[in-house]
This record gives structure tokens, C-alpha cells and sequence, in this order.
């Protein structure tokens, strides 16, 4: 049990099936949501990131069953152990991903997903090569403490990254009402994406929307408010290196230039946007500027 499969391993071929599927579907309903140009970075840069995982798994693994040694409980290998496992694990990835949206060092990894302004089953495979990096896999470390195995936790996390493949697309529109209601689908998702004020910072969760409901990130895709895709300042390029380390590169210029110890410091845990002198948006500020137009172009009572 200990040497579980990765089941993203497996489900490959359905991806490129699904992709294939939904470009046939967008082009019958003569709407179309690809791009060539950046469906090829999407699919360049999920290719990187399965080279990076396979040079820094390894190093992962080791991390995690050396903080694994430290742990209250053993917890075995019954199916019901593994359900726990995926709920649990799916909270972490909450914090995790909440996190990649709120300190800059996370979001430099994390913004790769965000960057292009189209929304399709690609965009799911607009992954990251810097995660090892950004120290993400932390956030997972206190699952181990507890006492689930590692490979029992990588395995249930390959699950939840398999079903948020299918969220990733505008060709279906809204499931039953209580699915809504509990799981995470294309309709929640597709305000996670958007740049939309209304939708910044929304809609963290990869399995179970709830999370985001208990927790006050939730907010409910508008018929009356379309989604706008991509990042609050889109990339303009389809370099690939450029995709992959923008931000990282945003930082290391901040911090040569930033006037002190503590403005250095900021400028990489500080939310995305932040600047020392406050001349930059942040999504706060951006919010806020709209919430004011908002009010302002209220009726008055």
C-alpha cells in the first residue's frame, strides 16, 4: 500500500480525449473557446510541469515521511481511512490554494494557472514548474503529523486534482442545485478565474465548495456578469519561459529596488500587487474602487 499508483498517471488519456471532445463541441455550437496559440502553452507548460514534478518528487516524498516519523497516530490503510484522507486533504488544499492568492512567494507558482485569458479543459493543464519552490507541499505536512502515510495522501490528492479537470470549461453551464450546493463545479470555477471584481479572490476549493461557503470566500457566478479570464495585468505573450517565471522575475526586481529590509520582506509575502509606497492594486483595492462605483450608482432611497 505504501507504493500506491499516481492515478493522474491513468487518467492522461482522458484528458486529451476530453479536450478533444470539447473543442468538437464549441465548434458545433460555432462559439469557439480556443485559442491555438495558447492552447499550445497550456499543454507546453502542463509538459514542464510533469518534468518538474518528477525531478522534485522525490525530494517531497523524503521530506514528508521524515516529518511522517513525528506522527500522534497510525493510522491504517482501510477504505475509510482513504475517504478521510481525501476530505482532510481537500481542506489543505483550501488553505493551500487561499494562500497562493494571498502571499506573493505562493502566487509567483500559482499565477501560471491564472495567465491565460481563456477558459477550456487546457487551461487545467496550465500548471506550474515552480511548486516545489513556493513551498506549497507544506500545507499537506500537517495530514502526515497526524498520521496518514504520505503515499496515502499523494494518492488522494491526485484524485482531487483528477476531478478538478472537469470544472475547467463554459460548455456546461450549471449542475442540479444540490450539487451546487456542496461540490465544486464549472459555475463556482469559473468566478475563481475570472478578473472580475465582483469574483477576485473567490472560490478557493478543489472538491467541496463548502469550504468556501463556511469560510467567506464564496461567491455565486451572475447571469448578469460574464467572467473575464485571465490576470489583473494579462501576460501579452505566448513565450513559454515567460508563462513560467513572470512573476518570480516581478519579485527578484522588486526586491533589488525596494528601499529597506521590510519592503523586501513584503514585496514576497505581502498579497500580489502590494508595493511599499502603495502605488500598485492589490485585489483589496480593486474591490474597493468598484464597491464605490457600485454606491455611487445606486438609487437612493
Amino acid at each position: 500500500m505504501e507504493k500506491l499508483p499516481n492515478p493522474i498517471d491513468f487518467a492522461i488519456p482522458a484528458f486529451v480525449l476530453l479536450v478533444l471532445a470539447e473543442m468538437l463541441v464549441a465548434r458545433m455550437r460555432e462559439r469557439s473557446r480556443y485559442c491555438p496559440r495558447d492552447t499550445l502553452t497550456s499543454l507546453a507548460l502542463g509538459l514542464g510541469s510533469t518534468v518538474a514534478g518528477l525531478l522534485t518528487g522525490g525530494i517531497v516524498f523524503v521530506l514528508s515521511m521524515w516529518v511522517y516519523q513525528f506522527r500522534v497516530f497510525d493510522i491504517g490503510w482501510a477504505w475509510y481511512w482513504f475517504a478521510v484522507a481525501f476530505v482532510l486533504d481537500d481542506l489543505a488544499y483550501y488553505v493551500s490554494h487561499r494562500a497562493g492568492h494571498r502571499i506573493r512567494w505562493v502566487w509567483a507558482s500559482h499565477v501560471i494557472h491564472h495567465s491565460s485569458q481563456h477558459y477550456n479543459l487546457s487551461t487545467a493543464l496550465r500548471q506550474t514548474w515552480t511548486g516545489f519552490i513556493s513551498l506549497g507541499f507544506i500545507f499537506r505536512l500537517p495530514l502526515f503529523l497526524i498520521g496518514f502515510h504520505p503515499a496515502m495522501i499523494f494518492f488522494v490528492a491526485g484524485l482531487n486534482l483528477i476531478y478538478q479537470f472537469w470544472i475547467h470549461t463554459e460548455v456546461i453551464g450549471r449542475m442540479p442545485r444540490w450539487f451546487e450546493a456542496v461540490m465544486n463545479t464549472p459555475s463556482h470555477h469559473r468566478v475563481h478565474h475570472a478578473t472580475n471584481p465582483r469574483y477576485l479572490d473567490k472560490n478557493y476549493a478543489g472538491v467541496f465548495i463548502v469550504w468556501d461557503k463556511w469560510l467567506g470566500t464564496f461567491e455565486a457566478e451572475r447571469d448578469d456578469e460574464k467572467p473575464r479570464y485571465g490576470i489583473v495585468k494579462d501576460l501579452g505573450s505566448f513565450n513559454l519561459l515567460w508563462a513560467a517565471f513572470h512573476e518570480w522575475i516581478g519579485i527578484a526586481k522588486d526586491v533589488w529596488h525596494a528601499p529597506d529590509m521590510k519592503s523586501r520582506i513584503g514585496y514576497m509575502v505581502k498579497p500580489p500587487g502590494w508595493s511599499h509606497d502603495g502605488s500598485r492594486d492589490t485585489s483589496e483595492t480593486i474591490k474597493a474602487r468598484w464597491e464605490a462605483k457600485q454606491a455611487q450608482a445606486a438609487p437612493a432611497e
